[in-house]
């Protein structure tokens, strides 16, 4: 993990003014906290929830205050992050009357990290209107990996102001920040960049199948790909562990068919046809059914060569 870095402050903002905001975050899993880990290295005054509480201890050893419960914490928080694992968490979490939005006093502002639906995230907007708090909608885009580096991609959608307040906590755990819109711009912009990305994988699958079954050895297949103009910053981040067909995950198969159904069911909402999207969506359950739910998702080659009829033995390639 990187050294912790000196707090970036907003133009005219004082470094006392950075330490006198109260920050709240709830969810530190794979990547939430890494996430809040690189708030630590700020100079912002960090508290932290989790509902399993043994989580917090490696936040609190790094500097971090651990709030009683989720009440207390959006009661005393400037600016409050959530950064949870789907719909039903977000919602369990923000809304309703013991809820964290219904605790958070005028002016806050609401942070959501997490990769959730546009439906869910109008219901928060509805909330945090009434309450008069100011909602970013502000998914990310990299691995655990880049979150431990701080080096993530921030998409960012709501008040134009509250983005602009809230930067140099952007700029902690982020190498880029994007502001796309208003409302639900970013939610719809995640699932569109992990709809590549899972592409990507049955595109590798079914490209490494066709290779494979016609006497290509899969090492100089993934060379070359790398190599190739199809080459990405995901693929050539991939390349070694596929050649080795180590499918320890970065990001699960059950986490890309959640967010295959939330990118489903935002086509659906807005009568976009998606069949692409659609069978990729099979490939995830039979892969969950196969009981690889929880590999990577780069396991998708391993389904494509299964299809292909392809062997173990000869799917290793003599390269391995």
């Amino acid at each position: 993990m990187r050294p912790p870095r000196p707090a970036s402050r907003r133009s005219g903002q004082t470094r006392s003014e950075t330490m006198s905001r109260r920050i709240g975050w709830i969810g530190l899993g794979k990547m939430g906290a890494p996430m809040a880990r690189n708030i630590c290295g700020t100079q912002a005054a960090l508290t932290v929830f989790n509902r399993s509480a043994d989580k917090c201890k490696p936040l609190a050893d790094a500097g971090a205050e651990i709030a009683p419960n989720i009440s207390v914490l959006a009661a005393q928080s400037d600016v409050l992050f959530t950064m949870l694992s789907d719909d039903a968490a977000l919602a369990q979490i923000l809304l309703g009357e013991r809820g964290a939005v219904a605790q958070m006093r005028q002016g806050a502002i609401l942070i959501d990290m997490s990769t959730v639906s546009p439906a869910i995230s109008s219901e928060i907007a509805k909330a945090t209107d009434a309450k008069g708090v100011k909602y970013l909608r502000a998914p990310v885009s990299g691995s655990v990996a880049l979150a431990a580096a701080g080096t993530l991609t921030v998409i960012a959608s709501g008040p134009k102001d509250a983005f602009d307040e809230v930067s140099d906590l952007f700029d902690a755990m982020s190498a880029r920040q994007f502001h796309v819109g208003a409302q639900e711009e970013a939610r719809v912009l995640k699932l569109a960049v992990n709809m590549m990305v899972g592409f990507s994988a049955a595109m590798m699958g079914e490209a490494m199948a066709l290779g494979l079954k016609n006497g290509l050895d899969r090492s100089t297949m993934l060379d070359v790909i790398g190599a190739s103009a199809v080459a990405s910053p995901l693929i050539g981040y991939k390349v070694d562990a596929l050649k080795a067909r180590d499918y320890s995950p970065a990001f699960e198969v059950v986490q890309m068919a959640k967010d295959f159904n939330l990118i489903l069911e935002a086509g659906r909402n807005s009568a976009t046809p998606m069949p692409l999207a659609a069978m990729v969506r099979e490939g995830w359950s039979e892969l969950i059914a196969s009981g690889d739910g929880d590999a990577d998702f780069f396991k998708y080659i391993e389904l494509a060569t299964r299809r292909a009829g392809i062997s173990d033995a000869a799917g290793k390639g003599s390269g391995e």
